[in-house]
Parts: structure tokens; C-alpha cells; sequence
């Protein structure tokens, strides 16, 4: 009898009934109680352990075994690896698989994983080769998918060579992993076609069944539309790539590692543009259990996404912070302290700058090449040539180099350096002298000596580089010619003696006909031209110039009705008021004007208010306010209303007509 006073017996039908129907929970209860009874029942912990891992209660397993060891042996290896593989301690799961006595398939299998987990794809590759070759089981499947898989990553982190294994695209699995390995090659367009063809294997695969929403297969294609986004943005197709990592952000699939990449990428698209989205996204990449489900180059890339994100917003301490960290992590890598140094030369820092470069440089000279260039442009940025042409020169792996040549040369002859400029271009023969001896960029590098050196007057240091040109085609007349030219200021004997190799002039000469060419056209345009040059009809011409011919006059046209016998009327150019006999326009009857004269005066004024009908008042000068001022009426001698005296009471005012003014309607 068990405790509780339960029968052994009724607890095991308990525990392989649950078994049966996937109750592990239960099963658990019923074989922990089993075990309470009897510590050394071996069966009951072995199915304790089984539950547990079922249950993903790994750590609890592991204590089981541990504390169990003697009794359980060798029996649990496999179940103690699983669990230290699924709490992701590969380290310590690899070392008991090889511990195991025996190497089983299921060990086989677990060993694949592990491998796979540390990055280790050669040794994984040849555990799935020989499971595939020497096993004939239902899961002959997952293995092909589990190879490809290894092939894939190969050829994107290692950059391996694709190998055909003859592995099938029947599954959408296999056909990402084809798609995959693509990727790694550079075959875009081909991997662009195959996660098409992935995607439609898998909604095939998934509509034949019934349980399956369209959410669901949404979601097992988010990883696909991610790989799609991922290649076209290497094509440079980035809307249609941030559109399709969009999507898949939103449909918030539950594989962490997923969604970290697809918000890296996003990051990377909007770069040091829309920097508050990026902050958003970079949340996702920190998800817990995201650097057991990325290789080691993602996680490094996204680390690197981190510190430049910190650097665009701003956060100098923070991108410090995550580039030393980097730094730290990656010490032969050139990019944590070119970030470091861009942050610097944001804080306007070019000397620190260099200095960290300079010693970094000093410490890994095998990484030393894109660092040397960071420090010769910051060197360019201050204005100093000089020193950035030495950094340039000091880089063994591109010194030699045609791109290099021409940089270094340009800068010296910038700085009026013609002997640092010809030394360069004296390495770089003699380099490709000893290395491709007569090549084509041999050849071109030596008639680019020759061109500089005569550009800047060194003919005889061209000589040498003619000469050779020369040899190499002794039909090259130009070059033949600028030799000579040379030599002449050098050995006038040797010029002649190569003169001798130019061909004779009838030779050089061209097969035109000098008749037909006099009597066309254009020859007949040029002679008319050339004896104007020359001056033989200069007097003529000069004479014929210092007549002006005069322009003939056109009749001007008559008005109508025009009487040509009457006397011209010689005001008729004057404005009409300005005419003598112009007397202004004729109202009709009415006299009556309303907003006549200064303001203020009404129609109804009395005439004796009108200075102009008295004699005997004196002139007066305008009064300060008065209209005196204007320049296009004459000043009016009206009394403004506040200065006329009050009339007598019950007195009646006649209305006098105001004077009419000269000048016409609109007297204001």
C-alpha cells in the first residue's frame, strides 16, 4: 500500500493512463506519490523525470537526476543533456552526450542540435549526413530539414561555398532553407523566388487543414514575408521591404528571435531618420531569450544598430557605453571604434579621434586597413594633406592600388608635391613591373607617369616611361612623337635618329581632293572669311564701311478726313487744358455743383464771402491746415467755416453758386 492508502498498483494504471492521453500533470502526482513510498524505485523516477521534461519543468528534472545519480546511472543521459539544452547550457549538454557510453540516435540527434546551437556547422553537417544515411524512420524528413537548415547558415555567417547535397524542396521548410542559402551567395533574384515558392507550399500545406485559422497561417508565414522584406531591401527595394516588416510586427508572432531581427532591420531602413520609431522598435530586440534564438553575427549586428541608434539621439554616454561593451566583446573588430570615433566627431573631437584610431591600429595592424582610411579623412577634415598622404601610403593592402594611385597623386599635386607625386607613381611601376610585367593597368600606369611628367615640364624623367611604351608598340606614333619631343631638349641626336621612325609625310598625308574641296560650299565660306584675315581687299572694304547706308522712311499714315490744304494747327501736341483757346467743358444749365472747392464750404455761401468779388481785402497767407499746399489746384481764398463769423439771428443765407475752378470736374 502507498501513503494515503492508495494501492502501488491503482497508481500505475493512473500513471500509464495519463500517459496515454498526454495528462502529464496528473501522471505526475500519481508516480511523485509512487516514489514517496519507494526512494528506489527506478521505473517511478525515470517516469518522475519524463513528466517533468514534458511538463518543461527542466530545472526540477535536473535536480531529480542529480540527486539520484547513483541509483539512475548512464540510464538518464539523454534526458539530463535535454534538459541542459533546453535551459540552454550547451557547454554542459555537450560534454555529457560525449560522456554517454553509448552514442544512440536519439543522442545523435540531440548532439546535431547542440552542435548547431554553438555555431559549430561543419561537425553538425556530418552528424545529420550520417543519421540521413544510416537511419530509415518516419523522422528521415526533419533530418533533410534539420541539414538544410545547417547548409543555409553556412552560407550566410561562413560564407561557404553552396555544396549539393540532393536534398529536396518538397516541404516549404526545405524551400526557405534553399532560399536561405541563396541569400548567402548573393543570388537574390533566385532566393526572391523560392520563398514564393515557400509560401505558397506552405499555405497549400496548412489549408488541407480544417482546425488551421487564417491567423495561424499568417503567422507561420511571418518568418518568410521577414526573409522576402529582408531581400528586397538588399535590393534596395526598402519601401516595399518596411512595408512587409510592418506586417509582421503587427502580427506579433511568439518567436522572440523573429520579431528582434525584423525590428533590427527596421531600424537599419530609417537609419538616423524617424529616430523615435527606432527607439520603439529596439524595445523588441531586448525580449528576454533573444541571444539563445540568433547566431552570434545577428546579435552583434543588432548590438552595433544599438550604439549608432544611441549616437543619432543624442546619447553620447550611452554610446559609449555599448561601443566599449562591444569593444570589449569583439577586440579585433574595427567597427565598435570607428562608432566611437563618430561620436567624437560629433562632439567636434578629431584629434581623440585619431588617437584612438592610432591605437587601435597599433594593436590589430591585421584590421588596420578601414581604420587607416577613417584616419586619413579626418586628417583631410583639419587640412592636413600631407600627413593623410603618409597614412594612405602606409596601408600595404591598398598602396599599390590604381584608386589609390590616382587619390595620392591628386593630393600631392594639391599641394604642389611634384616629386612625392612621381615617387608614387615610380612604387606603383615598379610594383606592377615585378607583378603583372606588361599587363593592361601596367601599361595604362606607366602612360600616366609619362602624361604627369610632362605635364610639369619633367621630360627627361618621361623619357624612360616613353621609351618602354614605345617598345611595347613601336606603331604608336603619338607616343613616338612626345619621345622625340623629349629627347629634343635632352639628346637632339637621339631625337633625330627617332625620327627617322616617323612615317613619311606622304604616308601621313590624306586623300582628299583639292578641287572638289575648294568648290563646295563650305571652302568657298572659308576663303570668303580667310581674305578678310588676310587684308588683300582692306581698303575696299574699309571704304565701303564709313558710308552709312540710310534707312529709307516709310510715309506716315494720314488721319481721315485729313484737309491737306488747311494751316496745321500748332498746339496740336499740347494736352487740350494746356491749349490757349481752351475753356473748359460745358455743363448745361445746371450751375448747382455739389463738393465744389476747399472742404468744409457749403453750396449755400453768401457773395460777399467770395474774396474775389472785393477789391479792397488785402491777400492773406495760407493759414497752417489750410489747402494751400496742393500741386494740382490753385489755392482758394474761401473762408474755412470756423473762421466765419456767426450771421445775425434770423438772418437767411442765400445760396450763392461757388465759383466754378479751372482744371475741370473734381475739385478736391
Amino acid at each position: 500500500m502507498a501513503s494515503g492508502g492508495i494501492s502501488v498498483a491503482s497508481l500505475w494504471t493512473e500513471v500509464n493512463r495519463c500517459g496515454q492521453n498526454g495528462d502529464f500533470t496528473r501522471a505526475l502526482k500519481a508516480v511523485t506519490k509512487i516514489v514517496q513510498d519507494n526512494r528506489e524505485d527506478v521505473t517511478a523516477l525515470h517516469c518522475k523525470l519524463v513528466c517533468l521534461v514534458q511538463n518543461g519543468s527542466f530545472k526540477e528534472a535536473l535536480n531529480v537526476m542529480n540527486t539520484h545519480s547513483k541509483l539512475l546511472g548512464g540510464d538518464v543521459v539523454f534526458e539530463k543533456a535535454y534538459c541542459e539544452y533546453r535551459l540552454n547550457r550547451v557547454e554542459s549538454a555537450l560534454k555529457t552526450i560525449e560522456s554517454a557510453p553509448e552514442q544512440t540516435d536519439k543522442l545523435k540527434e540531440l548532439y546535431g542540435q547542440v552542435l548547431y546551437r554553438m555555431e559549430r556547422y561543419d561537425d553538425c553537417k556530418s552528424v545529420y549526413t550520417d543519421l540521413i544515411r544510416n537511419s530509415q524512420d518516419e523522422y528521415e524528413e526533419e533530418r533533410k530539414t534539420n541539414l538544410s537548415a545547417v547548409v543555409a547558415s553556412m552560407s550566410q555567417w561562413e560564407e561557404a561555398p553552396l555544396e549539393d547535397l540532393g536534398l529536396p524542396e518538397s516541404t516549404y521548410e526545405l524551400c526557405y532553407n534553399a532560399a536561405c542559402a541563396l541569400i548567402g551567395q548573393g543570388q537574390l533574384t533566385e532566393a526572391l523566388g523560392k520563398l514564393q515558392e515557400a509560401e505558397e507550399l506552405c499555405r497549400v500545406s496548412l489549408a488541407e487543414d480544417s482546425d488551421v485559422t487564417e491567423e495561424d497561417i499568417e503567422s507561420e508565414l511571418a518568418v518568410i514575408h521577414s526573409q522576402m522584406a529582408y531581400v528586397m531591401q538588399l535590393q534596395g527595394r526598402t519601401d516595399e521591404a518596411l512595408q512587409l516588416y510592418n506586417q509582421v510586427i503587427k502580427l506579433k508572432p511568439s518567436d522572440v528571435g523573429l520579431l528582434a531581427v525584423t525590428a533590427n532591420n527596421i531600424i537599419t531602413i530609417n537609419k538616423d531618420q524617424n529616430v523615435f520609431d527606432s527607439k520603439k522598435k529596439v524595445k523588441l530586440t531586448n525580449a528576454e531569450g533573444v541571444e539563445y534564438k540568433l547566431a552570434k553575427k545577428q546579435l552583434q549586428a543588432i548590438d552595433f544598430n544599438k550604439s549608432l541608434l544611441a549616437m543619432y539621439t543624442n546619447q553620447a554616454e550611452q554610446c559609449r557605453k555599448l561601443s566599449s561593451s562591444l569593444q570589449a566583446q569583439n577586440p579585433g573588430h574595427p567597427r565598435p571604434v570607428l562608432i566611437q570615433v563618430a561620436q567624437l566627431c560629433r562632439e567636434k573631437q578629431h584629434s581623440r579621434a585619431i588617437e584612438l584610431l592610432q591605437q587601435f591600429s597599433d594593436q590589430h595592424p591585421e584590421s588596420a586597413s578601414g581604420i587607416k582610411l577613417t584616419m586619413a579623412q579626418l586628417y583631410l577634415i583639419q587640412g592636413h594633406v600631407t600627413k593623410a598622404c603618409d597614412v594612405l601610403r602606409s596601408i600595404e593592402e591598398f598602396k599599390h592600388k590604381s584608386g589609390m594611385i590616382s587619390a595620392l597623386v591628386t593630393m600631392y599635386s594639391h599641394e604642389e608635391d611634384i616629386d612625392s607625386a612621381i615617387e608614387v607613381f615610380k612604387q606603383g611601376i615598379e610594383h606592377y613591373q615585378s607583378e603583372q610585367s606588361g599587363s593592361t593597368a601596367h601599361l595604362a600606369l606607366v602612360r600616366e607617369a609619362a602624361n604627369f611628367k610632362l605635364k610639369y615640364g619633367r621630360k627627361k624623367e618621361a623619357i624612360s616611361d616613353l621609351e618602354q611604351l614605345w617598345r611595347q608598340n613601336t606603331k604608336d606614333i603619338h607616343t613616338l612623337a612626345q619621345l622625340i619631343s623629349a629627347y629634343s631638349l635632352v639628346d637632339t641626336d637621339k631625337a633625330k635618329s627617332l625620327s627617322k621612325h616617323l612615317p613619311s609625310a606622304e604616308t601621313m598625308a590624306l586623300n582628299v581632293d583639292v578641287d572638289e574641296l575648294e568648290n563646295s560650299h563650305g571652302a568657298n565660306y572659308v576663303r570668303k572669311k580667310a581674305a578678310k584675315v588676310i587684308g588683300e581687299n582692306l581698303p575696299k572694304e574699309q571704304s565701303q564701311g564709313d558710308i552709312k547706308k540710310k534707312k529709307k522712311k516709310k510715309k506716315g499714315k494720314l488721319p481721315k478726313n485729313c484737309d491737306l490744304s488747311a494751316t496745321p494747327d500748332m498746339e496740336r501736341w499740347l494736352p487740350m487744358r494746356e491749349r490757349t483757346y481752351y475753356r473748359g467743358k460745358k455743363k448745361g444749365k445746371k450751375k448747382d455743383t455739389i463738393g465744389k472747392g476747399t472742404q468744409g464750404t457749403t453750396a449755400g455761401a453768401s457773395a460777399e464771402l467770395d474774396a474775389s468779388k472785393t477789391a479792397s481785402s488785402p491777400p492773406t497767407s495760407p493759414r497752417p491746415g489750410s489747402a494751400s499746399g496742393s500741386s494740382t489746384a490753385p489755392a482758394s481764398n474761401v473762408v474755412p467755416p470756423r473762421q466765419q463769423k456767426p450771421a445775425a439771428p434770423g438772418a437767411t443765407r442765400k445760396k450763392v453758386p461757388q465759383k466754378k475752378k479751372k482744371g475741370g470736374k473734381g475739385g478736391w
